[in-house]
């Protein structure tokens, strides 16, 4: 294989500590249980674990809301702990990324605390706060979890600005001071061995308050330029950015391959293409699949050469892949493995959800109380006061809400899917009993180790470097359910094709098929060059 970035032939696996394993009874996933894991990802094949937050924190947005970014949560274990795990997975050739939250922090972190108690203090500009009156709002900018985006606070007197829970008040990015306590801490974290930071909602943080500029702000790439000469270009590692704000022309800054920013971002713009627009996530229209089809397209072709993409289906802020794009009924093996051949094909680092290499589905939830995730419960009360009724609000929750893919990973059918030995924090979903690691790793079949076969070709001396550099070209971008591309590299070819529906389909290709290179069914249909694709069959293949 060509001599490149490592990360361009890794495979990321996010695991969401929480839900991942507890290994002493309590209820709540922890370090030593994912140390207890790595060999199941070893042998799955990743590269790379991207862990959610284990710092202190008060778990007002579970992990989200940071303490202290020099410890380590109790609940998940030592700072010992963290440091066995960097070191276990290193021998099993895995590389730890670590969430980083820079936009905002707890409003119990020490700066926060300091910041509220004395106007001259340090620490008071390393906020964003502005004076005024209780129940004057200096704008009216909305908080995500709904409500305003400025909380009036009694110690300080005055507004502070939070786009997140009001537990999470805003970083001042305008201020020196705070900037070069992020970047020593990052290279304190760095100097322990990670392989790089994913970097939590990134593109807030060049937001201007006073003229309501959440995303890409007109310092933001000033900020991440500075960021990454101040910390990451010290060291061979990768960065992610949550950027839902890109497109791909600041697509092509962040990822510049010059190294002068970030190794790739999160866009979202295929998650958001069936969003509405008065109740975005919570109302979503049909999806469209030739939309979806051409972004992916768009994404591909124009950064191919100049900047790098994250593919990915689902994270933990999103519900599960097979329930949100594929067939979670009758054919949740096939649209599993027909989803992650579409994605896994193309251009790009993918990223893999703890669960998606089974084939988890959302969980159906009936009452407010089985509900753990802060936003949806705020989307509650709002949706309720603007006459939504509770089956209404229920469904949108059930179809979209963060808590589908926070429940406990399924290792096996024993009680509480072998994820702990107590009471999960959040339910289990009760179809583990069929879908769990267990099964999966015992049948051939199964999606488990369809996502193994994937991995491995974008590590095999015959594919690795198509997959990796090869240009992308697309056909058949109108038909509302096949997608079908071809990647090329140096005169070699693969076809990726494939049937994002529950009927079967003809299809006549511009040329025949020299050799199978993976499928989801036990053999092709094909005449010539007719192909007839069954419900969600996914075909890679050497075309002639």
């Amino acid at each position: 294989m060509k001599q490149t970035k490592w990360w361009k032939h890794s495979v990321v696996y996010q695991i969401y500590p929480r839900s991942f394993q507890d290994s002493n009874g309590d209820g709540i996933g922890d370090i030593p249980g994912i140390i207890s894991r790595l060999d199941y990802l070893r042998e799955l094949g990743i590269d790379v674990i991207w862990l959610s937050p284990v710092y202190e924190s008060p778990q007002d947005d579970n992990g989200y809301d940071i303490s202290d970014y020099y410890g380590i949560y109790h609940e998940f274990g030592s700072m010992a702990d963290m440091e066995e795990l960097i070191a276990q997975a290193e021998k099993r050739g895995i590389r730890i990324v670590m969430d980083m939250v820079v936009n905002h922090s707890s409003d119990e972190h020490a700066w926060f605390l300091e910041a509220r108690k004395d106007k001259n203090s340090r620490y008071r500009d390393y906020y964003i706060w502005r004076e005024g009156e209780k129940g004057q709002l200096p704008n009216e900018t909305k908080a995500s979890f709904g409500g305003p985006a400025w909380e009036w606070d009694e110690e300080a007197g005055a507004y502070y600005f939070h786009l997140f829970s009001k537990k999470q008040p805003d970083l001042n990015w305008e201020n020196e001071a705070m900037r070069r306590d992020i970047y020593r801490m990052m290279r304190w974290w760095l100097d322990k061995g990670l392989g790089g930071f994913r970097l939590d909602v990134i593109d807030n943080i060049g937001k201007v308050p006073d003229a309501m500029i959440r995303e890409n702000g007109p310092k933001l790439h000033d900020y991440i330029r500075e960021m990454s000469r101040e910390a990451f270009q010290k060291y061979d590692i990768v960065t992610v950015g949550e950027t839902w704000g890109a497109n791909v022309d600041n697509a092509k800054l962040y990822s510049n391959p010059d190294g002068s920013e970030l190794s790739m971002i999160f866009q979202f713009e295929h998650i958001c293409a069936s969003h509405s627009e008065e109740y975005g996530k919570w109302k979503q229209e049909k999806k469209d699949f030739v939309r979806l089809k051409k972004i992916f397209t768009d994404w591909q072709k124009a950064l191919h050469g100049c900047g790098w993409n994250s593919l990915f289906w689902d994270n933990h802020d999103l519900p599960r892949a097979v329930s949100a794009f594929g067939n979670d009924g009758i054919y949740r093996v096939e649209s599993a493995k027909a989803l992650a051949t579409f994605l896994h094909g193309m251009q790009g680092t993918p990223y893999i959800y703890e669960g998606e290499e089974l084939g988890m589905t959302n969980i159906r939830l009936e009452d407010l109380a089985q509900v753990r995730d802060i936003e949806a419960r705020n989307i509650y009360e709002e949706l309720k006061e603007k006459g939504w009724n509770h089956q209404e609000i229920m469904e949108a929750i059930n179809m979209t809400g963060r808590d589908n893919a926070r429940t406990p990973m399924q290792w096996d059918d024993t009680e509480n899917a072998g994820f702990t030995a107590g009471t999960p924090w959040i339910g289990v979903n009760p179809n583990y009993r069929e879908i769990n690691a267990a099964a999966e790793m015992a049948d051939e079949n199964s999606v488990f180790h369809y996502y193994k076969k994937l991995i491995a070709l974008r590590k095999s001396a015959e594919w690795g470097d198509v997959l990796a550099e090869g240009t992308y070209e697309p056909y058949l971008e109108e038909d509302g359910d096949i997608f079908f591309y071809v990647r090329s590299l140096e005169g070699k070819r693969l076809l990726v094709l494939g049937n994002f529906s529950d009927r079967e389909r003809t299809v006549e290709l511009p040329f025949g098929i020299r050799k199978t290179v993976l499928t989801n069914y036990p053999e092709i249909r094909m005449e010539g060059n007719t192909v007839v694709i069954r419900p969600y069959e996914a075909v890679m293949a050497e075309p002639t």
